[in-house]
């Protein structure tokens, strides 16, 4: 105490009753910049290290895919300008945008801007019909007096048609490739199972059906081209048959799909699974006829209420009802 009582006099009398804290705060300073090389200087951890030294090959390997999917995303000139708003007109979330485009692809759409072209429809059409309901908005105003809701609901409905018109759209395609996929599969099967009893490999009947079935079929014959472009190119027979599975979107070829693979891995007799399954595709389109035949008086019960009934009492009872009308019209004038 008697070494910093001097210490603490000279600090008063020079700075005042705040000088032993300013002492102190020069004194932490000191302190710092005396530690502050020795903390520069620290070495790594050796557990740091090797937990860098793993996540390295993984930053890496994802880095390269990214790099890979932008490089995939890339387009022509033609969509030069919808890169530029990438970030707004594709989804950031990769399960969002691998459903979006595995509907674009079940519909037909495999393009590699089909999902930037999606979206940009959505945009630019519920943009574009917004604009109209202002204009009508606009006119109708000035022709008449509309009310706040009436007003709301011309700008609004239409932006939100426009803006849904796209996922109609392509809902609308899906469903027919979808049912054009359906109705032709069965003669698909029929045909490849004549080629493969002929004594053609499968990928030769594949070949032949895609070129058959083009002009009645278009739809499942870009299936099958799809099928035999990518087994020349060396891929996985039984990944091939998948992702044909998984474009179509069809229960019937992904039960074929499931066939034929089995087939496959068992060692069993593909033209005796191909004449299997296409028996059971056979009777499953005849029960698929008939129940849309046993659905159609059901249907057209609606229609004849509405447009069979009426006409049918106005003949039977018109004639009694204007007699009455005039009966009524002479007892009263006389």
């Amino acid at each position: 105490m008697s070494i910093l009582s001097p210490i603490n006099d000279m600090l008063v009398a020079r700075f005042g009753e705040l000088g032993p804290l300013f002492g102190l705060a020069g004194l932490g300073a000191v302190f710092v910049i005396i530690t502050l090389p020795v903390l520069l200087k620290k070495n790594e951890d050796p557990l740091n290290r090797l937990n860098s030294e793993t996540r390295a090959p993984r930053q890496k390997a994802k880095a390269e895919d990214n790099a890979n999917e932008k490089r995939l995303r890339q387009t022509s000139k033609s969509t030069e300008k919808l890169d530029r708003y990438a970030n707004f007109l594709e989804p950031q979330n990769e399960e969002e945008f691998s459903a979006i485009r595995l509907t674009l692809m079940q519909a037909g759409y495999r393009s590699k801007q089909s999902v930037r072209i999606y979206h940009f429809m959505q945009f630019a059409l519920g943009l574009g019909f917004l604009v109209l309901g202002v204009l009508y908005a606009l006119v109708a105003s000035a022709g008449g007096e509309m009310s706040t809701q009436q007003l709301v609901l011309s700008i609004l409905i239409p932006g939100g048609a426009g803006y849904y018109l796209p996922k109609y759209w392509v809902n609308r395609r899906l469903q027919q490739r979808q049912q054009e996929i359906e109705e032709g599969f069965p003669d698909s099967l029929d045909m490849m199972l004549v080629c493969v009893e002929a004594g053609q490999s499968l990928d030769q009947a594949i070949i032949r059906v895609a070129r058959e079935m083009r002009a009645a079929f278009p739809a499942l014959s870009e299936e099958y081209e799809i099928v035999s472009h990518e087994m020349k190119a060396g891929k996985d027979k039984t990944n091939v048959l998948k992702d044909m599975a998984e474009r179509s979107g069809v229960a019937d070829v992904a039960s074929f799909v499931t066939v034929l693979v089995q087939s496959t891995q068992f060692g069993t007799s593909i033209a005796e699974a191909l004449r299997m399954y296409a028996g059971e595709m056979r009777d499953k389109r005849v029960m698929r006829a008939e129940e849309r035949a046993n659905k159609l008086p059901t249907k057209l019960t609606l229609g004849t209420m509405m447009f069979t009934v009426p006409p049918l009492l106005l003949i039977l009872i018109g004639p009694a009802v204007y007699r009455v009308s005039n009966m009524v019209n002479l007892t009263a004038g006389g």
